[in-house]
This record gives structure tokens, sequence and C-alpha cells, in this order.
């Protein structure tokens, strides 16, 4: 941790909160490039160098803010990851409705990483998108290799195109959830997200296991 960022972590707890919920806040609705330091500290009735004590400047704070982020997305990944649930396709559907309920609590974080992949061309993009996509490769492939060793999928599956399979589902799963004008036409109408989750698991199930 960095001298800054660590004189930020000595801060309690609700003022750090509110520091990080207002600049999640600016950096969804403006994206990287026109987010306001100044409307940040407006808005916090902070003086700016106190954010640039903290963080040292806007990038810093961006990515500050993208490391706690991905943390809290993992916390309940790693549940499921360690749970003792051994049905493959429960751990796919759990992950699914995860996923779905963190961007649903924090929509504002799932729209910075919409403007990420899709819109902007933020500092340190790749590395961050890299970071998300190697953290969650490495979730699901243990997940598959906990299923090919039990059984429950077939024992010839290409390992790194099921993992990117996998992913690839989800992201447009979890893409599809937060902006459902995306599928307008081809949503399933009245199906809820846990209807739509047991619906892709029963997919993968007849497709992936072992017959």
């Amino acid at each position: 941790m960095s001298e800054t960022n660590s004189t930020f972590e000595n801060l309690p707890d609700e003022k750090r909160n509110r520091v990080l919920a207002e600049a999640t806040e600016e950096f969804a609705e403006h994206g990287y490039h026109q987010a306001s330091v100044n409307r940040i500290v407006k808005r916090l009735g902070i003086a700016k160098g106190s954010l640039f004590k903290y963080f040292g400047s806007k990038e810093g704070l961006f990515e500050y803010l993208f490391g706690q982020a991905v943390a809290e997305f993992k916390k309940p990944l790693k549940a499921i990851r360690d749970s003792g649930s051994g049905d493959f396709f429960e751990r796919i559907e759990q992950s699914f409705l995860a996923s779905g309920a963190f961007i649903d609590a924090h929509p504002h974080l799932y729209s910075i990483y919409l403007k990420m992949l899709f819109n902007e061309s933020f500092p340190l993009r790749d590395k961050f998108l890299g970071e998300i996509r190697a953290a969650h490769a490495k979730y699901l492939r243990r997940l598959v290799d906990d299923g090919i060793a039990s059984g429950q999928l077939r024992s010839g599956l290409d390992r790194d195109m099921t993992v990117y399979t996998l992913h690839s589902t989800l992201d447009r799963f979890l893409q599809s959830h937060a902006l459902p004008s995306l599928d307008m036409g081809i949503e399933p109408v009245g199906r809820t997200i846990e209807d739509k989750a047991r619906a892709v698991a029963d997919l993968l199930r007849h497709g992936l296991g072992n017959a």
C-alpha cells in the first residue's frame, strides 16, 4: 500500500466510504476524462489538496477505487468456490446470481466497468480489464478443474476454451441484466434473473456434462 493510500485508510470509516461513494458516482456519470475532482471535493466539502494527499492524482483515485471494487466483487465468488457444494452446475448458477446481486447493489461500479469496456480509453484500461479477466479466469478454472476431477464434466474438454466460454457467457448475461435494452426483442418476457441463471446452467449441464 502506498503512503498516500495509507493516509486514506487511516480515516474514519464513514468519511472514507463517503469519499469513495462520491468518486464512484462521478466516474460513473461522467467517465474518466470528464470526471472532475473539483466536483467531487465540492460535494464532499473538503479541500482539493486533501484528495491529492490521499491518492496523488485523479488516476491514483481511480486506481484505488477500481482495486476496492474488484476486491468486493471477489468476495461472494470466493465463498462459492470454497463452499462444500460439489455440483459444478449449481456453483455456476450461484456465480451468475452472486454477480447479478453485486451489480444490483453497486450499479455505479458496473457503469464504470461498462464505460471502460465500451466507451472510453481509460488510463491503464488494458491493465484493469486484464486484472478482471485474469481473476475471473482463475476462479472459473478452479470450478472446471473440480468438475472434471469429480466426473461431472467430460475429461476431454478443452479447459481453456471452456473457461473462455463460461466467462463470455457470464459477461454477456450481466450486461443484459444491467441493460435490458441490449436484448430488446429477444429477451424472454417475465423471466427473473433466477429463472435465467437456472436456464443457462441447465443448458451448460447438457452441453458440458458427462452424459
